[in-house]
């Protein structure tokens, strides 16, 4: 059996970081103490300058297989994942065909079974005409992370608006439901006046369209329904100040019955950013006006934001062209957004600790990951190694998207993740994905 041994390592784990020995053997955390002795043959690694933080889990990305695997497949993007610390993945149904029905969702475990690099699991897609297919999911609560509903349309053709089908997904649903919420009617509108008022669309305009009126009335929609039902509601990528008011931070997370998720790119870009990266940093929801990002950062950081996640979504640089019509919605982000957060560490944003906590041990609790997460004994050996002081470039040459392209190019970060461990094996060191996969299907702790 392999073990490893981090040796005088800064552990981050719950709320604390402490100068530890870690020791794994085979799969799982064996052992966590101050001073480990180990008789038999063992892998040391020396941690003297480094930090050990738990893997971070990414509840929101999107790898493209099947169907649209010239943008990205799951082999691609997670072997991108683990360069950037990240362990396991939670991924969207809208693929094609878009996973609609258990067969086609068990289609996709098949597939990341054979090619994973990190752990992994799949959303059942909800459309208006498959309730009695996507409510299958409550036999398989233990795992499958939960069931996707866009509000808002999206990439792909899977908008749920008939409130019909909204009433029965929320009263009948027993596993999480993970909405997209932008309110359709209001998206429209925006366009159709904008587009009659302006014969060519730029980048800039993307906010006016999907705007802070569109985006918090589908959310409150969504709460509405959620409340009615006392449903397990997480809403994605929450990007503006005005949704704000509809989450609280008065009950710890394992009592929350509504949480929600903030992006690493609505944590970053501004719509000042539209003027050098054009449709690069084009996504839905739209990045939005200056005063939403300073919000969003202190609604994370008092926890009225649960979650930091990516929503990864990988097009080709060719995709994402003028006009607006054409230009594709969506940002590859997956290998780099533990190193933004840790970019926003040394700026004095926030510290260790919290980005452990959202990254890591508030993805495990939300969606009640089983034995992953938190750095314990026992746990799943899933982890990323930091050195705080190992700055890097983001360049074409080190940035593993098949797309091949960043919209953080040229981003000089502070810190670097040198090892990540999955299932007790280092697939990533110093630059290297190691030529393996070892990830598995995520279980969850549900009643």
């Amino acid at each position: 059996m392999q073990k490893y041994l981090f040796r005088n390592i800064q552990v981050v784990n719950e709320g604390k970081i402490s100068r530890m020995d870690v020791l794994v053997s085979g799969e799982r955390i064996e052992r966590i103490d101050p001073n480990i002795t180990v008789k038999s043959q063992c892998t040391e690694i020396d941690g003297e300058r480094l930090h050990l933080f738990p893997g971070v889990i990414d509840d929101q990305v999107h790898f493209r297989e099947p169907g649209l695997t010239h943008k990205g497949n799951i082999f691609t993007e997670s072997r991108a994942a683990v360069a950037g610390g990240v362990t396991s993945f939670m991924e969207m149904p809208n693929t094609i065909p878009n996973a609609l029905n258990i067969e086609l969702l068990e289609d996709k475990y098949r597939i990341a079974s054979g090619s994973s690099f990190t752990n992994y699991s799949f959303f059942m897609g909800v459309s208006n005409s498959n309730a009695d297919e996507a409510l299958k999911v409550n036999k398989h609560k233990e795992d499958i992370c939960g069931i996707k509903i866009f509000m808002g349309s999206s990439t792909g053709n899977m908008l749920v608006d008939n409130h019909a089908t909204l009433n029965r997904m929320f009263s009948e649903s027993e596993v999480l439901i993970a909405t997209h919420c932008e309110d359709e009617r209001i998206v429209k509108r925006n366009y159709e006046t904008l587009r009659a008022q302006k014969q060519n669309l730029e980048p800039s305009d993307h906010p006016i369209i999907r705007d802070d009126e569109a985006c918090f009335e589908s959310s409150l929609t969504a709460i509405q329904f959620a409340k009615k039902y006392n449903s397990r509601l997480h809403i994605l990528h929450i990007s503006t100040e005005k949704e704000l008011v509809l989450f609280g931070n008065m009950l710890p997370l394992e009592q929350k019955r509504i949480t929600s998720e903030v992006c690493v790119h609505h944590l970053h870009f501004t719509s000042e950013d539209y003027a050098n990266l054009g449709y690069r940093i084009k996504c839905n929801p739209a990045i939005k006006a200056p005063h939403n990002k300073e919000a969003l950062w202190k609604a994370l950081l008092d926890d009225r934001l649960d979650i930091i996640a990516t929503d990864h979504a990988p097009h080709l640089l060719s995709e994402k062209e003028p006009p607006y019509e054409h230009a594709h919605a969506g940002l590859p982000l997956v290998q780099h957004a533990l190193s933004l957060m840790l970019y926003y560490h040394k700026q004095g944003y926030i510290s260790l600790e919290k980005i452990a906590e959202k990254m890591s041990h508030a993805v495990a609790t939300c969606f009640q990951v089983k034995e992953r997460g938190f750095i314990r004994e026992g746990y799943y050996a899933d982890l990323a190694v930091v050195d705080l002081n190992k700055p890097y470039t983001v360049k074409p040459e080190n940035t593993l998207y098949k797309c091949g392209w960043s919209p953080l190019q040229g981003m000089v970060f502070p810190s670097s993740v040198t090892h990540t461990m999955i299932n007790g094996q280092i697939i990533y060191e110093n630059g290297e994905v190691r030529a393996s996969h070892c990830g598995q299907r995520l279980r969850f702790n549900r009643p």
